[in-house]
């Protein structure tokens, strides 16, 4: 089985998608990255990583309807693969495994 290497932006994007309680698409999580992280992001680096985490496998996407609202042109909806679930599941395993690394009062010693 092959490891799950995502970026922490990609990464971002992945659990968005998978939070997203209705359609995810790219004005919607755009603007929940944008909430979530408290940073400024632009459209063009949401979509390009949506379609690279299509390309990898983590994400589908299906085309909606043409609606009046947005000129006649369709909106392209992003769900979670099989391997993209994997994928997340990997990398909180693997967070969650760090963290118990860390001995007990170790921030503190550092003064944090």
């Amino acid at each position: 089985m092959r490891r799950a290497f995502l970026g922490e932006f990609e990464e971002i994007v992945l659990l968005v998608v998978a939070a997203c309680p209705a359609e995810a698409y790219g004005v919607t999580i755009w603007e929940d990255v944008q909430q979530q992280t408290g940073r400024s992001i632009t459209m063009s680096a949401v979509h390009a990583t949506l379609y690279r985490l299509e390309e990898k496998g983590y994400l589908s996407s299906t085309m909606g309807g043409a609606t009046a609202e947005r000129g006649g042109r369709r909106k392209r909806f992003f769900t979670l693969t099989a391997l993209g679930v994997r994928a997340l599941n990997d990398i909180q395993e693997m967070r969650s495994r760090l963290w118990q690394a860390i001995p007990p009062g170790k921030f503190q010693l550092m003064g944090f």
